[in-house]
């Protein structure tokens, strides 16, 4: 099972990826995500069901349109891949918390928040591949994120009567959102208003992780955006002036939050041997 369950979830996380590739070409677009069925941009001949296997489909065209072999980018078996890879560990992350429930209601309370992580993980990727195209976090993702994220997650507080979970979840959505709001106003021109309302759905998801998450995966957002930042500027690819988006560092942040928030806050308080 702990090798299964986790391979399932990741032939789930391609289709989703595929699904993935809709979204970050059309949502910047306003174009709907369901209409018309994918097609080659070049010769717009449809894209077959066979030839719209995730990751399969690509290699097997050698990344070609069957009909006027016009190339497919790269990126998309390169999102289908990660969203797989990133949901595979997820759920081998999360699998052992579920077998160590000892009712259903505690098993059902683990899914539940199985599900907002991977949803999490999703826009994820959508909205960090969107904003390196576009400089924008579109708020057609962003803002249902919300009720989703809230809805599961309370769902999984209620059941469990983890009270405490959800009250740091609210906190921490108040507290990042309050935060970059405060520096959008202090430098319009270097903070957003999505960066803004992405922190929210991001400090929603650490606080629920507890205040570890919040704190680490809130520091490594501006840390990861200094390091890629000053890098650039010595390659000489951007200048101190050059925009570079910033909510796929606060969304990596996160994921260092996350997974590392209560090791790293540890060790940080054992260089002053306060743990």
């Amino acid at each position: 099972m702990t090798i299964i369950v986790p391979a399932m979830v990741g032939v789930f996380g391609a289709a989703i990826g595929s699904f993935l590739n809709v979204v970050i070409h059309r949502v910047p677009l306003g174009v709907s995500i369901v209409r018309p069925p994918s097609a080659c941009a070049a010769c717009s001949a449809p894209v077959r069901p066979y030839d719209n296997i995730p990751i399969i489909s690509w290699l097997v065209l050698r990344g070609r349109c069957r009909d006027c072999a016009s190339p497919f980018s790269i990126r998309y078996p390169l999102i289908e891949l990660a969203t797989a890879l990133a949901f595979a560990a997820i759920a081998a992350l999360q699998l052992p918390a579920l077998l160590a429930t000892t009712s259903s209601m505690d098993a059902f309370a683990v899914v539940l928040v199985t599900i907002a992580v991977l949803y999490f993980a999703a826009i994820s990727i959508a909205l960090a591949a969107i904003d390196f195209d576009t400089h924008r976090l579109p708020d057609a993702i962003v803002l249902p994120s919300y009720p989703v994220l809230a809805l599961l997650l309370t769902a999984a507080a209620v059941v469990t009567g983890d009270v405490e979970s959800a009250a740091r979840a609210a906190a921490g959505a108040g507290i990042l959102f309050a935060i970059y709001f405060a520096l959008a106003l202090i430098s319009p021109r270097g903070m957003g208003m999505g960066d803004v309302k992405l922190a929210g759905v991001i400090g929603m998801m650490l606080g629920w992780f507890g205040w570890p998450a919040l704190a680490v995966g809130a520091l490594a957002a501006f840390i990861l955006g200094g390091v890629v930042g000053i890098g650039l500027i010595v390659a000489r690819r951007a200048s101190r002036n050059t925009g570079i988006p910033f909510g796929p560092w606060m969304l990596g942040g996160a994921w260092v939050g996350i997974l590392l928030g209560e090791p790293i806050t540890r060790g940080y308080l054992a260089l002053f041997g306060l743990n």
